[in-house]
Order: structure tokens, then C-alpha cells, then sequence
């Protein structure tokens, strides 16, 4: 793992929240002269530290559309079905975000489909794939509350020692 000091934390906070900045920009916000930030960018690039930079779409001014989060559990719980169940839903447009988790059901998907019969089509796809889905729970968003893709950098890195 990449020892991240405290410049690094900054950087990776300030482009959580502001990926388009400029590099001199950045580089003026943590105090840096160009060369020396735009080398530890580059080092966190590499690290896979910095996975991406991404545009957020407010979607409701493009496509009308309806957002479902579904809850799913496996028939079975060997790592072949696990297997199946993640490759299946790979290739699905429509399943914008899939984390397996621990509790009372095994995956939690986030669905973005132009209706909730296109919605439904996907679930009845998912059905006759045999993809081993037990049982599944929808939950239609009907606004959003709070998203942010800032990360509590600070939280997470506030026990660790100092160098």
C-alpha cells in the first residue's frame, strides 16, 4: 500500500469534490509548486489510488427515468453462485452499481431504467438467466437526500501515526 502523507490526503480530498480542477489550481491549494504536486498526482494515478475522473449528469434534465435500489439473495451461498450472479449482471446497462453485502441479503443493486416496466423487464431477464436469485426487494428512490462523492478522508486517516 502507498504511504499517503498529509498533502496527498488533501489532494485526494479536494479532487473528490472537484475533479476538473486545473493542476495549477491544485497545486496552489495545497501548497505546492506545479511540478512537485503534478508528480504526486501522477504517483496516486498509478497506485490506483485515483481511479477515475467522472462527470456527474444531473440525469432528471436529460431522460425522464426512475432510479430502483433492489435487494437480492442467492438461492445457494457457494462462491461458484456468487460468481455467476456478479458476471450476470456485469454486461447489464441498466445496473449502474452492485455491492455485495453482509447481513440479511447478499447484493444490493442500484437500477436506473426509463419506467418501472422496464424495470421489470430486467427483473423477469434476471429470473430466466437462473442466475440463482432467491428472492429480491425493490425500493424506489423518490429523491434524492444526500449524495456526495467527497470521502471523509480526514475520519478515515485521523488515528494513523504520524510521520
Amino acid at each position: 500500500m502507498l504511504k499517503l502523507d498529509d498533502r496527498d490526503l488533501k489532494i485526494l480530498a479536494i479532487l473528490s469534490q472537484e475533479g476538473r480542477l486545473s493542476k495549477a489550481e491544485l497545486a496552489k491549494r495545497v501548497n505546492l509548486s506545479a511540478a512537485p504536486c503534478w508528480e504526486r498526482l501522477k504517483r496516486l494515478e498509478e497506485a490506483g489510488i485515483i481511479a477515475g475522473y467522472h462527470a456527474e449528469i444531473a440525469l432528471k434534465k436529460v431522460a425522464p427515468h426512475v432510479v430502483v435500489f433492489m435487494a437480492v439473495e442467492l438461492e445457494s451461498h457457494r462462491a461458484e453462485d456468487f460468481q455467476a450472479f456478479e458476471r450476470a449482471v456485469q454486461p447489464l446497462d441498466e445496473i449502474v452499481a452492485c455491492w455485495a453485502v453482509g447481513g440479511g441479503f447478499d447484493y444490493i443493486l442500484q437500477v436506473v431504467t426509463t419506467d418501472i416496466d422496464a424495470y421489470q423487464r430486467l427483473v423477469d431477464h434476471l429470473l430466466e438467466a437462473r442466475v440463482g436469485l432467491a428472492r429480491y426487494f425493490s425500493y424506489v428512490m423518490t429523491k434524492p437526500v444526500k449524495r456526495t462523492h467527497a470521502l471523509p478522508l480526514e475520519l478515515l486517516t485521523a488515528g494513523r501515526a504520524k510521520e
